[in-house]
């Protein structure tokens, strides 16, 4: 008598991409419920099982849905918006301004149910996601029936989804608390990246992620400049940072290493980390070639992912796949290396493995959820069939098949689409609602093209600076005091540096876009003179957060900046209705302070004639924080014998305007 069951799939070439790459032809897979429970050969199959439902295959090619280790699903939505841009230009010129002003619950939701449309239609039954509101992405996956890991991004900057990183923290906990232990969602906290991040944010992320056996998803040495900021400011690889701050004691899903070198490899596999590659994006962005190859060797569980489909700009795995394999062999110039079946095995098993979920997925197993796809393999740009080489079903599949082959999809036993047909998705609506939102953010954009930040980003090499700076600013009479008091044994100064600053300021016509101000720094040596110029653009906002203690004043973000060209040059590219410009001397010492680093600046404005101010400053990334630092900061003035000096709530810029 045989044993009853769910599904039976029939009269099928087989790739079960299991520890053996076992294949059978004609094979047959056997589902109940949300699993797999027998994959053999078809006749000995057919013997022990029968099912309500039984699948003729007719010749196709039955396997693993495929893992695409690492995208942002929502950004769907923003697809086409900016291309062919450098990075900087691309990311905060055009993506964050947008995420600002657009995302929300909403836009995820659609972003995502639109992502998870294309991703079935190409073959993909589970997906790794970091992004914003990730408890909406995870409801609109889970409603599509998909199986995902979703992380919860935390940055130190504001995000759509949080004022400050504390917010992102307490979101996060309560995102993981609520979908732990669902059948098809995973869910994770995701750090963006160390250059976004804190060392503090870092240590909460992956304590958090130890506390709840979590995956911590995090980008890792993505380019080349992130790795050398890294160096020269850490004095260590990008690697040995994050495993400093604990970030390798989680279960890590480590996105791009593109530069990373066998030590950090070797790093890496010792802490059971999983690498998602991702060919496409490392492309377009001109990131580089990741070291696939060495990676593979030594052990470590390498998946493939498209990105977000605003940098690659598809979520198609099989063309990612394909790269996979043929950028390993360009770059190690050997065309035997990442060959189809281990191209296929990233994409399957090693995949689901690298997002530590290889107990769940990734192979056409007993025991394994039935996440499954059937791939036609007989239309022409796929034809003929040779069957003398058992490796030529992965190479059809790899080197040959599009992701319009795909004909049914199957995640946790649960049909998603039927012959090319979306069973859980209304893909007009979803095509519709996009259409509506692209007409909004285009007039978003238009609206904006020639906003000061637009041109200053398009310059190159923007940066926004850190999310807030405490800052107290006092008026002083006696300067040669203050700075025999610098010499108190409470204060460690930890540099100091003499300037004669040249500032140009540029005021537009509309008070919303800021004040640019275009500084010439000419570093002053202990002879006298000038030791080495650095020019600079800073873009400052009109606004302040508020004020905290003793007239502390909490700045808004800032964006900066190289100036490689001349002061007329911005003059007469940026056009502003008014300029003013203002030359002083700077003391600026870098100091500690109960442990607490501190930037102080004695200015001597020359030019026009003001007198001296005192300005204290520290760099914060909350309100907590800052209102810790602003309790310091008056210590200091006192200790600085300037604490009943006249206190000055205002830039230089804004005193000179206001006459």
């Amino acid at each position: 008598m045989t044993q009853k069951a769910d599904t039976l799939f029939t009269n099928a070439i087989v790739l079960t991409m299991d520890g053996k790459l076992n294949q059978y032809d004609p094979g047959a897979v056997v589902v109940k419920g949300d699993s797999i429970i027998a994959v053999g050969p078809e006749a000995e199959i057919t013997k022990e099982y029968s099912a309500d439902e039984v699948v003729d295959c007719k010749g196709k090619v039955l396997m693993p849905g495929l893992v695409n280790a690492h995208t942002h699903v929502p950004m769907t939505l923003l697809r086409g918006l900016a291309d062919d841009l450098r990075l900087d230009v691309w990311l905060m010129g055009y993506m964050l301004p947008v995420e600002r002003e657009f995302v929300s619950p909403e836009f995820v939701r659609l972003g995502t149910s639109l992502a998870c449309s294309e991703q079935i239609r190409s073959g993909v039954t589970t997906f790794n996601d970091m992004y914003f509101f990730e408890d909406d992405i995870a409801q609109a996956t889970a409603d599509a029936g998909m199986r995902a890991v979703c992380g919860q991004s935390i940055m130190k900057y504001p995000a759509p989804d949080a004022a400050a990183f504390e917010d992102s923290l307490a979101y996060a906990r309560e995102f993981i608390k609520k979908w732990k232990g669902h059948p098809l969602i995973v869910p994770a906290i995701a750090p963006h990246a160390p250059y976004s991040t804190t060392p503090e944010i870092l240590r909460t992320c992956a304590d958090i992620a130890k506390e709840f056996d979590v995956p911590l998803h995090i980008h890792i040495s993505e380019t080349a400049f992130e790795v050398e900021t890294m160096r020269n400011e850490q004095g260590m690889p990008v690697v040995p940072y994050v495993k400093k701050q604990g970030i390798l004691e989680a279960k890590v899903i480590a996105a791009h290493c593109v530069h990373i070198d066998v030590g950090e490899i070797k790093t890496l596999q010792h802490a059971n980390a999983g690498v998602s590659h991702n060919p496409s994006s490392n492309l377009k962005l001109a990131s580089g070639f990741a070291p696939v190859q060495k990676m593979l060797e030594n052990g470590l569980n390498v998946g493939i992912g498209t990105d977000g489909p605003a940098s690659n700009n598809d979520l198609d795995m099989f063309e990612e796949v394909r790269l996979a394999s043929f950028v390993a062999k360009a770059s190690s110039n050997d065309p035997t290396v990442v060959p189809a079946a281990t191209a296929l095995l990233m994409a399957t098993r090693m995949g689901a493995q690298a997002l530590h979920i290889g107990h769940l997925t990734g192979s056409l197993e007993p025991g394994k959820r039935a996440d499954l796809i059937i791939v036609d393999t007989s239309p022409v740009h796929n034809s003929p069939r040779f069957r003398r080489d058992p490796q030529n079903a992965y190479a059809q599949l790899v080197f040959a098949s599009k992701s319009t082959d795909v004909t049914d999809v199957m995640v946790n036993g649960k049909w998603l689409m039927r012959a090319h047909e979306l069973l859980t998705l209304n893909e007009k609506e979803l095509l519709e609602q996009a259409r509506v939102l692209a007409l909004k953010i285009d007039a978003f954009l238009i609206a904006r093209e020639q906003s000061v930040l637009s041109k200053l980003i398009a310059l190159g090499g923007s940066m926004e600076q850190e999310s807030f700076e405490v800052q107290v600013k006092v008026k002083v009479t006696e300067p040669a005091l203050l700075v025999q008091n610098m010499k108190r044994p409470e204060i460690e100064i930890t540099a100091f540096k003499h300037y004669h600053q040249y500032d140009d300021y540029f005021l537009f016509e509309d008070p919303s876009q800021g004040r640019l101000r275009f500084r010439e720094d000419n570093l002053i040596n202990e002879k006298g003179d000038v030791e080495n110029v650095r020019s600079r653009l800073t873009l400052l906002g009109q606004k302040r957060e508020g004020e905290i203690g003793h007239d502390v004043l909490l700045s808004r973000s800032r964006f900066l900046a190289p100036a490689v060209h001349t002061s007329r040059f911005y003059r007469e590219y940026f056009k502003p209705k008014q300029e003013i410009s203002v030359e002083k001397n700077r003391l600026r010492w870098h100091i500690r302070y109960k442990n607490t680093e501190f930037f102080i600046n004695l200015d001597e404005v020359k030019e026009p004639h003001m007198g001296t101010f005192l300005e204290i400053k520290s760099r914060t990334w909350s309100r907590n924080d800052a209102d810790l630092k602003a309790e310091l900061a008056s210590e200091l003035l006192a200790l600085l014998g300037v604490e009943n000096a006249e206190a000055v709530t205002q830039d230089l810029i804004e005193i000179l305007t206001s006459k």
